[in-house]
């Protein structure tokens, strides 16, 4: 397999000789760590900041111009012979240039082992070395080893006044520039390499790609303590990377993948085990950094980011600590155990609590039955009547003499009977306390809950630096890593090959990088680590993926196949061949089949399906038309039920939808918005909008507006509270770019960026049909409040009180519906949310929108849909212990809290099951509280 996925490898980068093509201009550097302010350099820097998780910018050393013969033909030449991303940040003169990736030789040197012999020369890359004593020869080596034929070199430091036409000339220079070509290195030899390694049959590799299913494991019994809250699916995914081969989790966007990630990720270091994460890109290895810096536990090894990578270096330069001691874990685990025993005894009383309101409201269904069990079974309801059931045989025979129970009645009565005598102790003895009020109670367990977590995050942070994982050869590992961090990439690569990787994984156990930085950089070692997470793995096709999976023993998979895929150019014809050869089926096809694919075809899927990120009017399509309402929604609450969240900017063609997305910014930033992404299907489109908003912003207000424009193909993984989309299409344009707009995992993406409000700027008309169409009217319907009445006519104890609510005047739901849960009554008046009045706002005339003088201005564009929460004037009434029992009842009333619900105990024992007292009481805090938010 390892093999027909080296055939089907890339051969390797394209072979670039003009890095300014595309009209992009090089911008040369006085000093290379420094950059002047100017019209280039303000403009880099505002493009840098636009594009901040895509890393564009670039910074070039020893620029080699001119032009050579290339196939017959002269081409020109602007190539770096090394080069590296860099970020711009603002000083009071001009702007810092900062690494933020790797110092790279040129790709054009294909033999790889003398790019890093190359590599181990004076290659430095600080702002002294251009002038260095042999820095101008080891230049011409590397121009030569990359077939630049180089005939003339100027002197180091000097910047060209005019470029040379007719031949090539070295320039020991530094210069910035724009990339978006992404150069990964050849895999076919890394793959054939791989197949000759032993061991593969233990590693995340043979689970996935085998023909027998490994056994599993059952999820061990013991409860997950995390520090992350988790809903009941996220601790499933948490127990199974415990010790399954191979885990595989889905959901739709905003659903916590990456929340189960981490904590997954946290548990297996806890327990001893070390963790290797790998994504498609670099920003969203710094998203999953960032959430896990924000938890407690082990340093995340940023291996592959430069930025990262310089203060882990520095850290473990300065020598590691002597490792927390025993006696401090103990004392962390005698902390955990006393929070989470404070835990269990709320949990208890609570459990015992609801169990009693259970058993009495179950009585008036055994009152019409009690006069003929009282004569059938009389001792069941005297005062020291036993009532536990009989087990055997020969207590059934005793407790029925004891009972005073006759020969004839059968033993299903007698259970009867003693069910009933329950039911009515229960009720008594809530009749002699004053019914179930757990508000106290709930408001302890809060608080326990918050300090086992931090309890647990405590230990957790401290076993990771343990003095048992920080042995002698673990610290002479880690320092041999903070030499590694420091050199250049293929330098590294080779540094990391000679560390022992037990050791170092001992130590460093949790590791974060890019598919590509895994096989560039780490160990090959198979089953280096105990588990592997690949994230986002539908956007990761096979070949890259193979090499991950082999450096542990066990996957956690994660992805969603209606999102945006990996892009294949490998043809099927290829394909079709590589498989014959090779004996392999369809599986390996990798054009079509993903990482994530795969791993679904070979262990069940774990579905994550509760919503956390946007209101209900920005995830309902989706959830409709892409995932056949598989979703619920965590957000949903009458602040933001019926909440218009989209709003549509009707314009006179493409061209004009650049104008007017800049517009509609302007008016966003003059109402005090912030994070703002504008974003199109089409590159060319979104380098039309980047123009126009680095006209209209300048690099301090698109920093403090954190302003972002991109494709929708760049945005995947990411987010924004509010979300511009230009869709860049007319309705006589060529059917081909109607249909990529409407590619299902395209569009799915770019509707589901957006937090708090989407605004579609688009030349398409009211009649547009097909997905787009289907979306455009989706936006033009205000939201449906969740399906449900008042309950009236219901002699239910809810329905009984809904009734009664509504007649004190308050608004009061069934059954309302906020993620996996439901609300027994939900009242309260939430109050309008205002809804954006932009939609159909204007026309373009004379290539600006408007609908008056004020164009957009004009336009109200207002984002008042709060977020649910505590001040939203809306109660939810417990009425009953939920279906399932206490421990979901416990479950629920977690969850909605974590959600913002302000929630009331509402059950009959506390008002005898008198509705109207319940209305009385229950509406003076119920309206309290919506006069306290007026």
């Amino acid at each position: 397999m390892l093999r027909a996925l080296a055939d089907l490898a890339p051969a390797g980068a394209d072979r670039i000789l003009d890095v300014t093509r595309g009209g992009r201009a090089l911008a040369w550097l006085p000093r290379p760590d420094v950059a002047p302010r100017g019209k280039a350099f303000d403009r880099l820097a505002a493009l840098d900041a636009l594009h901040r998780e895509e890393r564009l910018l670039r910074r070039g050393w020893g620029l080699v111009v001119g032009s050579m013969p290339v196939d017959g033909k002269l081409q020109r030449v602007r190539l770096p012979l090394l080069t590296e991303p860099v970020r711009l940040q603002r000083g009071l003169r001009g702007y810092h240039v900062l690494p933020a990736g790797e110092l790279e030789v040129t790709p054009l040197i294909r033999n790889r082992t003398l790019a890093a012999d190359l590599a181990n020369g004076p290659l430095v890359g600080t702002p002294p070395w251009l002038t260095a004593v042999g820095t101008t020869a080891w230049m011409r080596a590397v121009a030569e080893a990359a077939g630049l034929p180089v005939a003339d070199v100027r002197p180091a430091g000097e910047i060209p006044r005019k470029l040379p036409a007719d031949d090539l000339v070295l320039f020991p220079a530094a210069a910035l520039y724009l990339s978006r070509d992404v150069f990964s290195a050849g895999l076919r030899d890394a793959l054939i390499s791989w197949a000759a390694r032993p061991g593969l049959d233990r590693t995340a590799l043979a689970h996935v790609y085998g023909d027998t299913q490994a056994p599993v494991p059952p999820s061990a019994d013991e409860d997950v303590l995390s520090p992350l809250p988790l809903n009941p699916a996220q601790r499933e995914v948490v127990r199974a990377a415990r010790e399954r081969p191979l885990t595989v989790v889905s959901g739709p966007p905003g659903c916590g993948k990456s929340h189960a990630v981490v904590a997954a990720a946290i548990e297996v270091v806890d327990r001893g085990g070390s963790v290797l994460i790998a994504t498609q890109s670099s920003h969203a290895a710094d998203v999953l950094g960032d959430l896990l810096r924000r938890y407690p536990g082990p340093t995340p090894v940023l291996f592959g980011d430069a930025e990262r990578r310089a203060a882990i270096a520095t850290e473990l330069g300065a020598g590691a600590p002597a490792g927390t001691p025993d006696r401090v874990l103990r004392a962390d685990r005698d902390a955990v155990e006393r929070a989470r025993s404070r835990v269990r005894g709320l949990e208890s009383a609570i459990e015992a609590a609801l169990a009693t309101e259970a058993l009495a409201a179950e009585l008036p269904q055994w009152e019409p039955l009690l006069p003929g069990l009282a004569v059938d079974v009389p001792g069941a309801f005297t005062p020291d009547a036993g009532l536990d059931p009989a087990r055997n045989r020969w207590s059934r025979w005793w407790q029925r003499r004891r009972l005073g129970v006759a020969g004839a009645v059968p033993d299903d009565r007698v259970t009867a009977a003693l069910e009933a005598a329950r039911c009515i102790r229960a009720a008594a003895r809530l009749a002699s306390t004053g019914g179930t009020d757990l508000t106290a109670t709930w408001t302890a367990l809060v608080a326990a809950d918050e300090a086992l977590a931090e309890a647990a995050g405590q230990a957790v942070r401290r076993r990771a630096t343990s003095a048992a994982r920080w042995s002698r050869e673990a610290r002479r590992a880690a320092g041999g890593l903070a030499t590694a961090l420091r050199a250049g990439r293929d330098r590294r690569r080779e540094l990391l090959a000679t560390l022992p990787g037990p050791a170092l994984v001992r130590a460093l156990p949790l590791w974060i990088g890019t598919v590509t930085d895994v096989e560039d950089l780490l160990p090959p070692t198979p089953g280096l680590f105990d588990l592997v997470i690949l994230d986002e793995a539908s956007h990761v096709d096979q070949i890259r993926a193979a090499a991950v999976l082999a450096r542990a023993r066990r996957a956690l998979i994660v992805g969603d196949p209606r999102q945006l895929r990996f892009v294949s150019f490998v043809a099927d014809v290829d394909v079709t061949g590589t498989l014959r050869r090779h004996g392999l089926d369809d599986r390996v096809d990798v054009r079509r089949v993903s990482a994530f694919d795969l791993a679904a075809g070979a262990a069940p899927v774990t579905w994550l399906a509760e919503h956390y990120r946007g209101d209900p009017h920005l995830i309902e399509f989706s959830a409709q038309r892409f995932y056949a309402g598989r979703i619920t929604l965590a957000t949903r609450h009458p602040r933001n039920e019926d909440a218009d969240a989209i709003d549509v900017v009707r314009v006179a063609d493409p061209a004009a939808e650049v104008t007017a997305a800049v517009e509609v910014v302007r008016d966003l930033v003059g109402k005090g918005e912030s994070g703002i992404a504008v974003l199109t299907p089409f590159r060319a489109q979104a380098e039309a909008v980047e123009a126009a908003l680095l006209a209209a912003f300048d690099l301090p207000e698109i920093e403090r507006l954190g302003l972002r424009t991109g494709t929708v193909h760049a945005f995947q993984g990411s987010e924004a509270g509010t979300v511009v989309a230009s869709l860049g299409l007319a309705g006589d344009d060529p059917a081909g770019r109607h249909r990529f707009v409407a590619d299902p995992n395209l569009f799915n993406v770019l509707v589901t960026r957006a937090r708090r409000r989407m605004i579609v700027v688009t030349a398409l008309g009211p009649q547009t049909g097909g997905l787009v169409g289907e979306y455009l009217a989706h936006s033009a319907r205000r939201p449906a409040p969740p399906a449900g009445g008042t309950g009236s006519g219901d002699r239910t104890w809810p329905g009984r009180l809904a009734a009664e609510l509504a007649r004190a005047g308050v608004p009061v739901r069934r059954d309302y519906p906020v993620g996996d849960w439901h609300v027994d009554l939900c009242a309260g008046e939430a109050g309008p949310a205002t809804a954006g009045h932009i939609r159909n706002a204007g026309r373009v005339s004379g290539g600006r929108a408007g609908v008056g003088p004020g164009g957009f201005a004009a336009a109200q564009i207002e984002n008042t849909v709060s977020a649910p929460g505590e001040s939203a004037g809306v109660a939810g009434l417990i009425c009953a212990v939920h279906p399932d029992g206490p421990a979901a009842h416990i479950r629920r009333e977690r969850a909605l809290r974590r959600a913002g619900w302000r929630l009331l105990d509402a059950f009959p024992s506390r008002w005898s099951d008198n509705p109207a007292a319940a209305a009385l009481e229950l509406s003076r805090q119920v309206l309290a509280q919506q006069e306290s938010e007026s």
